[in-house]
């Protein structure tokens, strides 16, 4: 397509991909996946107030950069963008966090109706020189909206990391 710049993120360094979800099994059973699917916008804005303090230079910066959500028929998705594993775990065991209490709900309303909803995670850890976006026509979105982007060609990045160099002895 002529005339459109390609852009790709400006992030070099590690980073982290989560992927959170839910799956309605049983859709006559709103009492058990209504709280489940309310619960993460919470954790989310929590989220971005956290960020959004750290960068006023309010608290302690949290590691996490971005989120966006998709919509299933039969549940949502989250993808979630962060510095690191670490700062994933530190969340998620955050004691004065959303996280937490929401978790031990899920448990024990699971136990009453086992199979009612599903839920799931993916984390990835992803290295410098392992990752790549590319962006025509369309505003940033994931790791450049995490980020911030570039038309620098000279900055294209690709996710293919460099063949290992077996040691000569």
């Amino acid at each position: 397509m002529a005339g459109l710049a390609h852009a790709t993120h400006t992030h070099d360094g590690d980073l982290a991909v989560f992927l959170i979800g839910m799956r309605v099994n049983q859709p006559w059973r709103p009492d058990l996946w209504v709280p489940v699917l309310t619960a993460m916008p919470g954790m989310i804005a929590e989220l971005y107030a956290a960020k959004g303090a750290a960068d006023r230079g309010e608290g302690p910066d949290p590691g996490f950069l971005e989120a966006r959500s998709l919509v299933g028929a039969r549940g949502t998705t989250v993808v979630q963008y962060w510095r690191d594993v670490e700062s994933i775990y530190a969340y998620a065991n955050d004691p004065g966090g959303r996280h937490r209490p929401a978790w031990s709900a899920f448990y024990r309303r699971s136990r009453a109706a086992t199979g009612a909803v599903g839920v799931w995670h993916e984390t990835y850890a992803v290295p410098a020189g392992a990752h790549e976006s590319l962006y025509l026509g369309m505003p940033a979105t994931g790791l450049g909206k995490a980020f911030g982007t570039t038309h620098d060609r000279a900055r294209r990045r690709y996710a293919r990391l460099a063949p290992a160099v077996d040691a000569v002895s």
